[in-house]
Order: structure tokens, then sequence, then C-alpha cells
């Protein structure tokens, strides 16, 4: 049995779960999963078993517990660096780690606007000025990216990095919410969703018995 655990919410909702959920299927270790449903009795309680801030994802290792999704990414990165989740240029490096954290702290009119719902398809919502700026941003990213850093495959920094797995929910919003795009983020977009690890993890939100509203995931 592996002593990796990660704790997550539901799969799909909890777009902070998937990031480093994805990041570990990548980098190819084995871990056990926990799902702890959100926004029900008692939820709160069982995270803070796992969790010192009440939240997920968690991640335990051993007798140490990591959280917050860019933290647990940031110590995946440096437990195994075989899986080389960071570009190994410096210049690149720096810039994925600087979008990273871009995306961690910001992004807040889209991510308000689009909360993340695997389970449906909302082509009139969230229209607000906010999430267009976001999205303009984020686009505009996502092509400086491609175009300076790309070369070696699909994705941002054409390797999967972690900078892919901070992105990844934002692409399960885009796709939700119907956002027509340009060919480069459709491209980028596309490759992500093709990832045999996103599938599984599309497959598994399918199957959830939970069901959240989206009033109450916007409040």
């Amino acid at each position: 049995m592996s002593d990796l655990t990660l704790v997550i919410g539901n799969k799909a909702y909890s777009s902070w779960s998937l990031r480093p959920w994805l990041v570990l299927k990548r980098a190819g270790v084995p871990f056990t999963e926990v799902v702890i449903p959100l926004y029900r009795p008692g939820s709160k309680e069982r995270i803070l078993e796992q969790s010192p801030t009440g939240k997920v994802p968690a991640l335990k290792h051993g007798e140490r517990t990591v959280w917050d999704s860019l933290a647990i990414c940031e110590y995946l990165a440096e437990t195994f660096p075989d899986a080389a989740l960071w570009p190994a240029d410096a210049h690149a490096r720096a810039v994925a780690r600087s979008v990273s954290a871009e995306m961690h702290s910001g992004f807040v009119g889209l991510r308000t606007a689009m909360p993340m719902d695997l389970k449906g398809v909302y082509p009139d919502l969230g229209r607000t000025p906010q999430c267009a700026a976001d999205i303009a941003r984020l686009t505009a990213l996502w092509a400086d990216a491609r175009a300076r850093f790309g070369a070696e495959g699909p994705f941002l920094f054409g390797r999967f990095s972690i900078a892919d797995a901070m992105f990844a929910p934002v692409v399960t919003r885009l796709r939700t919410y119907a956002v027509e795009l340009d060919p480069v983020s459709q491209a980028y977009s596309d490759a992500v969703l093709a990832l045999p690890a996103m599938q599984e993890w599309y497959a598994a939100a399918r199957d959830e018995e939970w069901v959240i509203t989206q009033d109450a995931l916007r409040r």
C-alpha cells in the first residue's frame, strides 16, 4: 500500500482537488485517495480531521501533512524529481511558476461566475464583465506560453507540467459554460481534456451520487 494519501472533495466540483490529483497521476506514483463530499452535514468536521485548514485537498505522506494545491504540487516536484513536473529550462520554469501562482491567487471573476461543475452544461451562465476580462487574460497567457515554450508538445511548456495541472479546472469550466475559444486556446484545452487522467476524473465525476446545485456553488 502507498504511503501517499490524497484527501479530496467531490470530483464533479472540487477544482482545487483536481490539481494535485492530476500531478500524482502524471508522476506515476501510487497513492490512495479519500473523497469527502462537500457541503454536506459533517463535511467540515471530516475534513478538519485530515487538514488543519478544514479545506481540501490535503496530502498525507507518512507522518507529514501538506495542504493547499500548489504547495502539494511543489512538494511532489521535490519528492519525485525524476517525474520532471516543472520545465527543465530555468527561464521556462520561472514562467511556469509565475503563471501557476497567478492562477492560484487570481482569476476570481472567472472562478466566481463559472464554478467547476462536471455534471452539466450551462451555455447561458457566467457571462459577467469580470469573467470576460479573466478569460481574455487567460487566453493571452496561454498563447504566450505556447508561442515561447510549447514547441516540444501540446501543453503550455511543451511537456505536461504543474502549470497545466493548475489550469486544468479552468479548461473544464470553459467546456461546461460553452465558451468559444481562439484556435490556440482550443487546441490546448483539447490536449488537456484528452489526457487519460482527465478522462478518468470525468468518468468518476459522472458516477458520483452527490449533486450540488449551481446556486450553492455560487454562494
